[in-house]
């Protein structure tokens, strides 16, 4: 057995294991089977196909978009992902709510990594209203709430995403926390018992005995005086007082109150410093967060300005695949036209884009030119003048086309269109086997 079709045999058997998981919602496990299967046959069109409906119903409509574009690029007769790309582009505004609740989401991302949950919590409530099924939402909600202790809005998270995927490992593990915190507890019965404290009385107790005559104080015989000596002996008390109060007492006094005092600056002085310097610390974090909010500000608009220019390259995608296979190369082109391929990484959507740009730079200008040149004799001059242009879009040096166009603004009678296309060949292509006609409608 060759090791193509062996390696079929395997995507098939892998492709199998997957539809039983995604029959019994076990998405996660369907996507793990899914994966393997491509990898041993990515041209296993079913695999690829279940694949972005497993995504699109996680929520991941991005990642279902990509799945559905490779599907059709590599089988594009008869593939129910053109029905499923149909049916995204046919609800009006679709991709544009998808993009606001991816935006939402990778803003609750960026609250929760910075510690700003509440603001989080919000981002993520319009996420899952806008979505229930966008499953990263609801465990990051959940695994908020588990951490806010809010048990209640957790398990009514995961229980969404278990209705989704209900073999979803981490959700069932967050759920087992929830119903751990959520059980109730019995009440444990205290026996109190009261005891009576007799109250105390208590004796005041005096004993009283009579005084006697041992116990009586005989003062000294006070002799009174009178006259200049009382007088004298007054003053010198009055000034042996004040000498003291002025020499002993208030040099001490004096002392201590400047000490105090001196304290009393010395702490508030290291008060105002350490506050001087806790502002100063208060004014850098200030400025740090200040800093640290303004890039993760630009960080977001980065991200959500590439999303959204990623998204807007699919649906390009999208319209010009549909396009060439209508033969609608007007069409085809002016969505070409339209196209980044620069913000494309993915290996297989870059071989599509390749395939396209290649085809219309070989073959689709020149198509586009004879339909401008049919159109023209036709008389339908509006339609010839728009496939010579995107013919030029195409492949910007083709000179024949330009110098159709000046001629058809010539029988026109527009000179100024005209003479700026010949005039265009003559200073951007003077070599061009075309120079030397549009030298001569110009007249020199």
């Amino acid at each position: 057995m060759d090791n193509g079709k062996r390696n079929r045999q395997v995507a098939n058997y892998f492709y199998n294991l997957g539809l039983e998981k995604a029959k019994l919602r076990d998405l996660t496990g369907a996507a793990d089977y899914l994966k393997k299967s491509l990898r041993f046959d990515k041209y296993q069109i079913d695999a690829r196909n279940l694949l972005g409906l497993v995504y699109y119903e996680q929520g991941e409509t991005a990642d279902a978009l990509m799945q559905w574009v490779i599907s059709m690029n590599l089988h594009p007769e008869d593939n129910p992902a053109d029905g499923f790309l149909e049916k995204i582009q046919r609800k009006p505004g679709q991709l544009e709510k998808e993009n606001q609740t991816l935006q939402a989401y990778n803003q609750a991302l960026n609250y929760a990594k910075n510690g700003s949950e509440d603001l989080a919590v919000l981002q993520l409530n319009r996420a899952v209203d806008s979505n229930p099924h966008f499953v990263k939402a609801q465990m990051l909600l959940a695994l908020i709430c588990i951490s806010q202790g809010d048990y209640a809005k957790a398990g009514k998270a995961l229980h969404q995403v278990l209705q989704v995927d209900k073999s979803n490992a981490k959700a069932q593990q967050y759920m087992a926390v929830v119903r751990q915190n959520t059980r109730r507890e019995e009440p444990v019965k205290q026996n109190t018992k009261h005891e009576d404290a007799e109250p105390k009385k208590i004796k005041e107790v005096s004993s009283q005995r009579p005084i006697k005559e041992d116990d009586m104080i005989i003062p000294p015989v006070y002799k009174e005086s009178t006259g200049w000596s009382s007088i004298l002996n007054i003053i010198a008390g009055l000034v042996i007082g004040m000498a003291a109060i002025f020499f002993l007492v208030m040099p001490a006094i004096t002392k201590s109150m400047n000490a105090s005092h001196n304290q009393e600056i010395i702490s508030y002085s290291q008060k105002i410093n350490q506050l001087n310097q806790e502002l100063d610390k208060v004014k850098e974090e200030y400025s740090s967060l200040e800093k640290n909010a303004n890039d993760m500000q630009s960080q977001l608009s980065t991200i959500e300005e590439e999303n959204q220019a990623k998204l807007n390259q699919y649906q390009i995608l999208i319209g010009i695949l549909q396009a060439y296979r209508s033969d609608d190369l007007l069409t085809t082109a002016q969505l070409f036209s339209m196209l980044d391929a620069s913000l494309i990484t993915d290996p297989d959507i870059l071989t599509i884009v390749n395939a396209v740009s290649e085809d219309m730079t070989t073959n689709g200008y020149q198509t586009l030119q004879s339909l401008g040149t049919s159109s023209w004799n036709a008389g339908r001059i509006n339609d010839a003048i728009q496939y010579y242009e995107k013919s030029i879009q195409v492949k910007p040096d083709n000179t024949s086309a330009m110098y159709l166009l000046g001629r058809i603004y010539q029988d026109q009678e527009d000179m100024e269109k005209a003479n700026y296309w010949f005039g265009k060949i003559l200073d951007e292509f003077p070599e061009s086997s075309q120079a030397q006609q549009a030298r001569e409608a110009r007249g020199y």
